[in-house]
C-alpha cells in the first residue's frame, strides 16, 4: 500500500491527507469540503502561504513567476491556465507575482520573467526562463524535469 499525499487546500490552506489512487476521483478538503484542486494556478503571493504548499504538500509545485507590467507574461497567462488543467491533479500550479512579492523573486533569485520552477520534495529541480507558448509546452517541460 502506499502512503497518503499531503495536499494544503487551495481555500482553507487545511492539510488533507488523499491516497495517490483518489487524486483522480476529483478529492474535496476534509475541513472546508471545497475541492482540493481547482484546475486553474494558484495565487501564491503571501511568503508564508507559498511556504505552506511548497513545504506541506507532497505534490510537485510548479510554479510561474511573472508580473503584471510584463508583456511575454501576459502572453504565456492563458496557456498557463490551460496547463494546469492538465497537470492536476498530478501537480499543484502556482503563479507568484514578483511585484506584489518581491521576496519570493528575491529569495530563488528571479532575474527574469516569466520564468517556470519546477519543485519536488521542497527543493527546486528545474528552471525555464522565458515564455513557454502552449499548454502543451509547458505540461510537457514540467513532466520531463520530475525526477525519475
Amino acid at each position: 500500500m502506499t502512503e497518503p499525499l499531503h495536499l494544503v487546500c487551495p481555500h482553507c490552506q487545511a492539510i488533507n491527507r488523499v491516497q495517490p489512487v483518489q487524486l483522480a476521483s476529483q478529492p474535496d478538503c476534509g475541513k472546508c469540503h471545497q475541492p482540493l484542486f481547482t484546475g486553474r494556478p494558484l495565487a501564491l503571493d503571501d511568503a508564508a502561504l507559498f511556504d505552506r504548499h511548497l513545504q506541506r504538500s507532497r505534490l510537485p509545485l510548479l510554479v510561474d513567476f511573472w508580473a503584471p507590467w510584463c508583456g511575454p507574461c501576459r502572453m504565456m497567462a492563458p496557456a498557463y491556465e490551460q496547463a494546469a488543467g492538465q497537470l492536476e491533479p498530478r501537480f499543484r500550479v502556482a503563479k507568484v507575482n514578483t511585484e506584489a512579492a518581491p521576496a519570493l523573486g528575491t529569495r530563488y533569485n528571479i532575474r527574469s520573467i516569466p520564468t517556470l520552477a519546477l519543485f519536488v520534495g521542497g527543493r527546486e529541480v528545474a528552471r525555464q526562463a522565458g515564455a513557454l507558448s502552449s499548454p502543451a509546452q509547458i505540461a510537457q517541460w514540467a513532466r520531463a524535469h520530475l525526477p525519475r
